[in-house]
């Protein structure tokens, strides 16, 4: 049986997701090449100044000491046409002899925009855009957001009781989830370009904010450490990106480091700064079955104004799941 355009087109799906938390300040992008001969060579876009994803499963064919003239390439995002760390990618399927190009999406940033279908339609390769066009749009709301609108994709994290506490009467919170949620942090880390905290969570928890998962994965890439305000000497978040001022001007900042996922961690003070200036695109809530039940705990979200019901937060669940005892609520505005 021959593939579907969607069968493979979701193959390079699958392959762009193991770039993401790599690539940055590339997207992370996924490539499949079928020869005339009907094998399949893939490639996903490499840290940054390494090969994208197309040139990676281009070097596969040549690997292999095949052709690819006459073969047909998928990729989930338009193909570059401009000299940055690496060369135009449009080019280099030109000359490799791709006959017929799939792309997902086109490119927003400026310096694609267009530029690669065009310079691939005018060397006489027969393009077709927009398969699995929802699914990869998805796949890169954070990078599309970074370059539109030059700032990163914020997703907020909080781990909580069932009355929504985050600490007890003294700061302490470890552990008010289990170690199945505490591992899915990890990885939601894995998949970060940076982590941020306030000072304030440096001092009561001296937290380490790097990623951890055990055997099998080695060589991570590790998020750069945010801290809003003075670290402590000492401090295990070191080193770490010390910032203050405005939230925008800090994650236009951030935007211009190649920070494309934002991902923060509190403590309260900070998840309500960011969630009052609406600045917060993911909210992920580990949720425990488990209950303060009064006393003075520290709710998720410090301070703010007094709120009447018609004028409360609301927005989707996206994501409702179980991970061991506890429960993870993603939502989105």
């Amino acid at each position: 049986m021959t593939p579907t355009d969607e069968t493979i087109m979701s193959q390079a799906i699958d392959l762009a997701e193991t770039s993401r938390g790599v690539s940055s300040p590339n997207p992370w992008v996924g490539c499949v090449v079928v020869s005339r001969q009907g094998h399949l060579f893939m490639g996903a876009t490499e840290r940054a100044g390494g090969r994208h994803a197309e040139i990676v499963a281009l070097d596969e064919i040549s690997r292999a000491q095949e052709s690819a003239q006459g073969a047909t390439m998928y990729v989930t995002l338009e193909p570059c046409n401009h000299h940055g760390r690496t060369g135009p990618c449009a080019q280099a399927i030109v000359l490799a002899g791709i006959s017929k190009v799939v792309i997902g999406v086109l490119d927003p940033d400026p310096l694609v925009a267009g530029a690669g279908l065009e310079f691939l339609e005018k060397a006489g390769v027969d393009c077709e855009v927009g398969v699995c066009k929802e699914r990869i749009q998805d796949q890169l709301r954070p990078y599309f957001l970074h370059r539109l609108l030059g700032r990163p994709y914020v997703t907020l994290k909080l781990a909580v009781t069932s009355d929504g506490m985050i600490a007890d009467y003294g700061g302490k919170s470890k552990w008010i989830t289990s170690q199945e949620a505490r591992y899915d942090t990890h990885l939601l880390r894995s998949k970060s370009d940076a982590v941020l905290v306030g000072a304030g969570t440096v001092r009561c928890d001296d937290p380490e904010l790097t990623v951890r998962l055990g055997e099998g994965h080695e060589g991570l890439v590790q998020p750069t450490r945010v801290v809003l305000g003075k670290v402590p000497q000492g401090s295990r978040v070191l080193p770490a990106l010390e910032l203050s001022g405005d939230l925008r001007s800090i994650l236009a900042d951030l935007a211009g480091r190649g920070i494309i996922n934002l991902l923060v961690e509190g403590g309260a003070n900070v998840a309500q700064q960011f969630h009052e200036a609406r600045l917060v695109d993911r909210y992920i809530i580990y949720m425990a079955p488990a209950f303060f039940g009064g006393g003075c705990p520290k709710p998720m979200f410090q301070g703010g104004s007094n709120i009447g019901i018609n004028e409360i937060w609301r927005g989707s669940f996206v994501e409702v799941s179980r991970l061991g005892p506890d429960i993870k609520l993603v939502l989105e505005p």
